[in-house]
């Protein structure tokens, strides 16, 4: 069995690609959860992780008396049970069949995500015995090896981002097995363990990983509910081009045998079909469509008979060929819509680079060089970053239809930040429209009307706050079978583009829902439902009663904000009891899924946090050691409030970093680092009076950094929001580093001030702390969706509050 010998120094270099390994691991399965699911589950891997890591710290404080003579081995055999549970653990969670869809109505799918959670929990226990390991070991190094875990983690935590625009997301987590495996490679060699050997058998492994784990093995399986999923069942349905990058998994599908005829709620009575055409799939959603163009027009008239083409008849025809903006102009549909009708100019935004390059490169045959023609711009970049920026005015902005139907009817993005259709995003727009023009928004038709409504209420409140005194004069919703479009002008409609409104819904049997001065009797002509809910919703929604008529419908349909920018909720508790009561006659498809995992995975962080945290000490001899109730407060407030502002500004920076992702390894790298630096400032000034005058010291500072950051961050992600990622990444560790260096004082000036009146109550503080912090990362997402990232930063600040008053002098 390898020793520790005694004179040896602790594995500086080990740890720090041992943590480097463990960040990165936690920012790939976010992208991994992207593919197999729906959403990237961000709220749920970092409570699973820091789970893992309070359980380690448990089991490291039952057992350090009997590690204590085996110690090397015990190390070697974590930092083992790291590297292979990385990928065994996703292996397993992919053979679980969870499926979310079903969670309101199969009574084993919350066990089933429980068994996720702990599988995904596993890797980050054997890390977090390692670290704990060699900080109890060699605690008079403490402060040094702290800074090489820290410096490894936020290394590893950005350093994935970059993996992945080179290699798939499965390819990484065979490369984080390999580094992980290496790393306890060098532990033998800076511990001058014996066997020396022992180093080689490592290395060995971490040579062989990649033939011993082949790709194939860790290829993600995608729910079978997935659009990408469903197509390839299909008869003669094959890949024809893959890739990915952090934005994206992107997927180019071609049929030989039923060719793809995607036109988003065409109407009843065309007559023109669309040319062949190839399936654009990103994360498995979809499909876009590339389709065959070689430059003449007239096989495009099937775009003609899309209700996205409403905004093209309705620009009045003096002010000439419009100049118009497509934002997620994706695979080109709604670019080629601007070129027939003669659009002078088209700017076409694009985040992601992959589906640019397959329009200019791959299939730029397949798509006549759409994005090369005369007259056609593509930039790629976040929408609001672009219109920010742009000198331009628009006739026309059009916001392309992006996600799948199945996806938006089924509530599959309820918990996504999706800052495109907010209030403050529609100003935006606004503001870039000439005298006279048109945003125009398209959106799937769901029954009852949810999103399509949320959108009107949500162009209602942009127009007011821009000050329009009459918003009703400004908008135009039309409805088909499958698509709803509304318009926003930039001025009030005239009674001619009215009448242009109404001949163009006429000629495809689409339903007016709304224009100026609409009659009931002009709805629900062709396209019958029940009531003319859209027109009823619509005139509610500008109406003196809209407050009322929001509470008592069945669905959030309150305008999404910047502060609340998930426009996708809309779970309404009341509604899910009606509903669940009907769920025989068909009340359950209508319910949003994503909220009620929310809370299923706050309850079994909560179950798993007592279970593998507090409960192992509570029947262990550390019972007869309970801290003070002052105590178990302090270390409840500060592990809350911590997790409340890290997650709050991961959800707050998916604005300035334009993808989830990003802000999850951007925040986490900064709030890591400068935490530590916090912790190190703390040791210096270990004077227990001293200690407690500081905390309040930081405390104030969070407070006021926070109030400041609440007022100046909209304003400042706006000014900046259009720079290269590299430097927005830079300003975003900028910014959080002088809050973080606070939120890094309280636990470390807690602790030792534990030492030298309680030592016997260290484990359960940590214990304490890391049990809030499980559970805090779920808590702060659900109160982000009620109450908005504001309030959760200013509940963080008075939780820190209440940690000071706990401390007292």
């Amino acid at each position: 069995m390898p020793t520790l010998m005694f004179v040896t120094r602790p594995p500086f270099f080990a740890i720090g690609l041992l943590s480097g390994c463990l960040l990165a691991y936690e920012v790939l399965l976010t992208r991994l959860f992207s593919i197999v699911l729906w959403h990237h589950f961000a709220y749920m891997i970092i409570s699973a992780a820091m789970l893992g890591f309070g359980a380690s710290g448990t089991a490291l404080t039952l057992l350090k008396e009997k590690i204590a003579p085996h110690v090397g081995a015990v190390y070697l055999i974590a930092a083992a049970g790291m590297a292979f549970m990385m990928p065994l653990a996703f292996l397993l969670a992919q053979q679980v069949p969870f499926n979310p869809l079903e969670l309101l109505w199969d009574s084993t799918q919350p066990a089933k995500l429980l068994v996720i959670y702990l599988l995904m929990m596993l890797p980050f226990f054997f890390g977090g015995l390692c670290i704990g390991l060699v900080l109890w070991y060699f605690g008079d190094n403490a402060g040094r090896i702290y800074a090489f875990d820290i410096f490894g983690a936020g290394a590893g935590s950005l350093g994935v981002i970059g993996l992945l625009y080179i290699v798939p997301p499965h390819k990484v987590l065979i490369i984080l097995t390999t580094l992980a495996l290496l790393a306890a490679a060098i532990a033998v060699i800076e511990l001058e363990m014996r066997p020396k050997w022992m180093a080689k058998v490592f290395f060995g492994l971490a040579i062989l990983a990649p033939m011993a784990l082949p790709g194939n093995w860790l290829l993600m399986q995608p729910s079978l509910y997935k659009d990408l999923s469903q197509t390839l069942n299909i008869t003669g349905m094959r890949v024809i081009e893959e890739s990915s990058s952090p934005l994206g998994q992107v997927t180019v599908v071609e049929s030989s045998r039923i060719p793809f005829r995607h036109a988003p709620g065409m109407s009843f009575n065309a007559t023109d079909e669309p040319p062949p055409q190839l399936a654009v799939f990103v994360d498995g959603n979809g499909p876009a469509v590339i389709t065959r163009f070689d430059g003449n027009l007239a096989p495009l008239a099937y775009l003609d008979q899309l209700t996205s083409a409403l905004p093209y008849h309705v620009l009045e025809q003096p002010r000439g060929k419009p100049h118009v903006l497509v934002l997620g102009a994706g695979a080109g549909s709604d670019v080629l819509q601007a070129l027939y009708y003669g659009a002078s100019k088209i700017d076409a935004v694009e985040l992601d680079h992959n589906v640019i390059d397959l329009l200019q490169h791959r299939f730029h045959d397949f798509a006549g060089d759409l994005y090369t023609r005369p007259g056609v711009q593509v930039h790629e970049g976040e929408a609001r970053g672009f219109v920010n920026i742009s000198h331009d005015r628009y006739d026309l902005i059009q916001v392309a239809l992006l996600d799948s139907f199945g996806v938006a009817s089924a509530g599959l993005y309820g918990l996504s930040e999706s800052y495109l259709y907010t209030v403050e995003a529609l100003q935006t727009y606004l503001n870039r429209l000439t005298p006279g023009g048109m945003l125009a928004v398209t959106r799937w038709l769901n029954l009852p009307p949810r999103d399509s409504l949320k959108l009107f209420a949500t162009a209602v409140a942009a127009l007011e706050r821009a000050g329009v005194s009459n918003p009703a004069a400004r908008l135009a919703m039309i409805r088909g079978w499958k698509t709803v479009t509304l318009l926003v002008k930039n001025s009030d409609f005239t009674s001619n583009e009215i009448a242009a409104i109404k001949e163009f819904s006429r000629a495809r049997s689409f339903d007016l829902a709304y224009y100026p001065g609409m009659r009931a009797d002009e709805a629900n002509r062709y396209n019958l439902l029940a009531q003319p809910y859209f027109f009823e919703g619509a005139v509610a929604l500008l109406g003196t009663e809209r407050q009322a008529f929001l509470d008592r419908y069945k669905f959030y349909i309150e305008p999404a904000t910047d502060d609340r920018p998930y426009f996708f909720r809309l779970f309404k508790w009341n509604a899910a009891a009606e509903l669940f009561a009907l769920r025989e006659q068909g009340g359950m498809a209508l319910l949003d899924w994503s909220y009620p995992l929310l809370v299923a995975t706050l309850g079994q962080s909560f179950l798993a946090s007592i279970l593998l945290i507090l409960v192992p000490l509570a029947v262990s001899r550390c019972r007869h050691t309970l801290p003070t109730a002052r105590v178990v407060l302090y270390f409840l407030a500060i592990g809350l409030a911590f997790m409340f502002m890290e997650i709050a500004f991961i959800q707050k920076f998916v604005l300035f970093l334009a993808h989830p992702l990003y802000a999850v390894a951007v925040v986490l790298c900064a709030f890591l680092v400068f935490a530590a630096v916090g912790s190190w400032l703390a040791q210096r000034w270990q004077s227990r009076v001293a200690g407690s005058r500081n905390v309040t010291l930081a405390v104030m500072i969070i407070g006021a950094l926070a109030a400041l950051y609440l007022a100046a961050l909209p304003d400042v992600f706006q000014a900046l929001i259009h720079l290269p990622d590299a430097v927005k990444i830079v300003i975003s560790i900028a910014l959080i580093a002088p809050i973080a260096v606070c939120m890094g004082i309280p636990f470390p000036t807690g602790m030792m001030r534990l030492a030298h009146t309680a030592q016997d109550a260290i484990p359960w503080a940590w214990a304490i702390n890391g049990f809030a912090s499980v559970i805090g990362a779920v808590l702060a997402t659900l109160l982000a969706i009620h109450l908005g990232f504001a309030v959760v930063i200013l509940l963080a600040v008075l939780l820190y509050g209440l940690a000071c008053a706990a401390l007292g002098d």
